[in-house]
C-alpha cells in the first residue's frame, strides 16, 4: 500500500492508500519529524552541520579533521546527502591544487536554531555517558 500524509490539528500523520490511519513504516509518527531524522539521525551528519554551522565554509580536508573518527568516504557520503537536500552547496576552487570547499546554503543557514536548541538540550538533559567512544 502506497503511503499518503493526511493532517489532523496540523500534525501530517500517517494514512495507507484509503485515507485510514495505517500500519505503514510511519505509523504514530509525525511525517515531517519522520523526513528529519531521516537526513540527520545518521551518524555523522549533525556533526558535519555543527562544523559548518559554527565555523562557516570549510575544506573537505578540514571538515574531516574537524570530525574524529569519519572516513573519507563517509564524509563524502554525508556531504552528498547535504548537497542533494539542499543544505550544502560544494565549490570547487580553481586550482592547482584543486579544492573543493562546502559550505551552507540558506536552508542549511535555517537550521542553527534547531541545532542551537538541541545542543542546549543535551547539556542540560542528556548525559555524557550516552557518548559510547567519544565523538
Amino acid at each position: 500500500m502506497a503511503e499518503h500524509e493526511a493532517v489532523t490539528d496540523g500534525v501530517p500523520i500517517a494514512t495507507d492508500a484509503c485515507g485510514a490511519e495505517g500500519p505503514g513504516p510511519c505509523r504514530n509518527a509525525d511525517l515531517a519529524l519522520t523526513r528529519v531524522f531521516t537526513l540527520l539521525g545518521k551518524r555523522w551528519t549533525g556533526m558535519l552541520l555543527g562544523v559548518l554551522t559554527n565555523g562557516g565554509p570549510a575544506y573537505f580536508s578540514e571538515l574531516r579533521r574537524a570530525v574524529p573518527g569519519i572516513s573519507e568516504r563517509m564524509l563524502s557520503d554525508r556531504l552528498t546527502e547535504l548537497a542533494e537536500a539542499g543544505l550544502v552547496v560544494r565549490e570547487v576552487d580553481a586550482g592547482p591544487p584543486l579544492r573543493v570547499s562546502y559550505r551552507l546554503t540558506e536552508a542549511g543557514v535555517a537550521l542553527k536554531p534547531a541545532l542551537t536548541e538541541l545542543a542546549v538540550w543535551a547539556d542540560r538533559y542528556l548525559p555524557e555517558s550516552v557518548l559510547r567512544n567519544g565523538c
